[in-house]
């Protein structure tokens, strides 16, 4: 992905499990720009498999949804082959909800956690390129369908899947991002004839808010490495001259972007160059997020707590959304009955830190489902979650790491070495959350844990440690 003279990343500091090759033989994918494509087609993991979807606007009244076929279960770890799967078919979705899952475990002949899997392996949705075209088509945002109700059936639930519901990135949304980034994509391509603009993040993800900004990355291919500060002054000098871009910000960070407004609008952009570790994390992360229904409600509600108490902001010294969404899925996998596996652990092959970035959306698809045992309402997860930082994790000892869905004792190397908080990144793995260097703000960090942990426990209201209809009210005014 970058020239064979580039410097290479800072390896592991963890180098005593490297990575295997993969084992998988990706298909090529056709980059073309005289043909539609759809902006990073991520395959959404789930019981079912989804029907081909022809992008349309989306009907003024909602259609019901239909039964989705039934996806063969794995035996003895082997899939059946689906008859109805081919590999060279392009899938593409519309901007509808996508069909309600089936229910939760307790199927007849169904396997549960452990070693064992459900299969969800068999969608050919395919990921392509960005196009050229302004034409926006886009991977669908699930909605919460009624099966979530199912972990929500006491108060503190029921208040976590209302902000979820309330708060939850919407497929209008999303279709606003793309449609911007087609048409940047399109004017950079004027100077930068082969670049590649990628939505990133939790926009996609499926971790995003309504109000969520836009995460972009523009990947150039070449000999020569481009240097990120001269590409990005191009591209402001570019964007002043663009009539739907506003408010363009070079900042210049260990990871420089461009910030920048839609004109007229408050949907902000953050712009890097080549920092491909997002489009990879993006697909991992979008693979847990849809791993389990609660995943999702989970991760906002938290984020949505962590922003109201002032420790969400990694530029004043705090946790950064990332770290924050890490910290969450570490602690799922490590319960007695674990919510969440390792996904780079199990399926290696899958999430392989140096396959090609145009390969990299081939992975998830040849992944199969994972049936958690731990049944947990939402209340009880968000009650274990702020128990755990603040009684039982070792700050001082231990470094959170997804890669290996447990703590790792914390050594003496520069990543981790005085460093208050210390998670790992599931690719570059260094520590992703370096931004707390002050006491004062790690003792902030552990505070909020515990006072909340103590609140919540004692009231088992969500509005005791947030308040709820706020954020909603401040959701809908954004947008």
């Amino acid at each position: 992905m970058f020239p064979h003279n580039a410097v290479p990343r800072q390896r592991s500091d963890y180098q005593d499990d490297l990575y295997p090759p993969p084992t998988l033989v990706p298909r090529c994918y056709d980059y073309n720009h005289q043909r539609l494509a759809g902006v990073n087609n991520f395959y959404v993991p789930g019981q079912h498999r989804f029907p081909t979807y022809e992008w349309k606007p989306r009907p003024l009244s909602p259609v019901p949804p239909s039964v989705p076929p039934h996806t063969p279960t794995m035996i003895n770890r082997r899939k059946r082959q689906n008859e109805e799967y081919n590999p060279h078919i392009v899938k593409r979705q519309r901007l509808d909800p996508p069909l309600t899952q089936a229910p939760p475990p307790r199927c007849p002949g169904q396997v549960v956690a452990g070693s064992s899997r459900s299969s969800f392996a068999g969608s050919d949705s395919s990921y392509h390129s960005p196009s050229t075209r302004i034409q926006p088509q886009v991977t669908a945002v699930p909605k919460s369908s009624n099966i979530l109700q199912a972990y929500a059936q006491d108060k503190l639930s029921d208040q976590m899947v209302e902000l979820f519901e309330a708060c939850q990135q919407q497929t209008s949304d999303l279709a606003r991002k793309e449609t911007c980034r087609a048409r940047l994509q399109k004017d950079i391509q004027s100077v930068y004839a082969v670049a590649r603009l990628y939505l990133t993040g939790s926009s996609m993800n499926g971790l995003g808010c309504r109000s969520s900004d836009a995460d972009l990355c523009l990947v150039l291919k070449g000999n020569k490495r481009p240097d990120p500060i001269h590409v990005l002054s191009v591209l402001q000098r570019l964007f002043r001259s663009l009539s739907y871009v506003e408010k363009t910000q070079l900042i210049r960070a260990k990871v420089p972007i461009l910030k920048f407004r839609e004109k007229g609008s408050d949907l902000e952009f953050d712009l890097n160059i080549n920092n491909t570790v997002g489009i990879r994390n993006t697909f991992l992360l979008r693979s847990y997020a849809y791993a389990d229904l609660r995943i999702r409600p989970m991760i906002l509600v938290v984020k949505k707590w962590a922003r109201h108490n002032q420790i969400n902001d990694a530029s004043k010294g705090t946790l950064s959304s990332y770290t924050l969404v890490l910290m969450v899925l570490h602690y799922l996998q490590t319960l007695k009955e674990p919510v969440l596996p390792s996904l780079q652990r199990d399926y290696p092959e899958c999430f392989y830190h140096l396959m090609d970035i145009d390969m990299v959306p081939e992975g998830p698809k040849h992944i199969p489902r994972y049936i958690s045992r731990n049944q947990s309402s939402l209340g009880e997860l968000l009650l274990g979650f702020l128990k755990y930082y603040a009684t039982d994790f070792r700050w001082d000892k231990q470094v959170i790491s997804i890669r290996e869905a447990k703590a790792l004792p914390k050594n003496n190397s520069q990543a981790w070495r005085n460093k208050y908080i210390c998670v790992e990144e599931p690719f570059e793995r260094n520590n992703v959350a370096r931004a707390v260097h002050e006491k004062i703000k790690f003792d902030k960090i552990k505070a909020e844990f515990a006072q909340s942990c103590r609140i919540l426990q004692d009231r088992k209201d969500l509005n005791s440690i947030l308040p709820v209809r706020a954020i909603i009210n401040e959701e809908f005014s954004r947008r």
